[in-house]
């Protein structure tokens, strides 16, 4: 999917911008987001404004897969 969208931390102490997305993969609403400048996946939730709400972290890609 095209990265150039707005992705967040959505967390129980309320939500944090993240970084720009890098690479942004998309599975039938839930997206896996790799920020620039991280390692980590992110997987969240694709809302129709384009945005994403992430709540899960994964330290790589065959984890975040996983987790799908």
């Amino acid at each position: 999917m095209d990265p150039d969208r707005s992705a967040k931390w959505v967390a129980f102490a309320g939500t944090h911008e993240m970084v720009r997305p890098e690479i942004v993969l998309g599975f039938h609403g839930l997206c896996l987001v790799r920020p620039v400048d991280d390692g980590d996946w992110y997987m969240g939730s694709l809302y129709d404004d384009g945005s994403i709400g992430c709540w899960a972290a994964y330290d790589g890609l065959y984890e975040a897969l996983r987790g799908l």
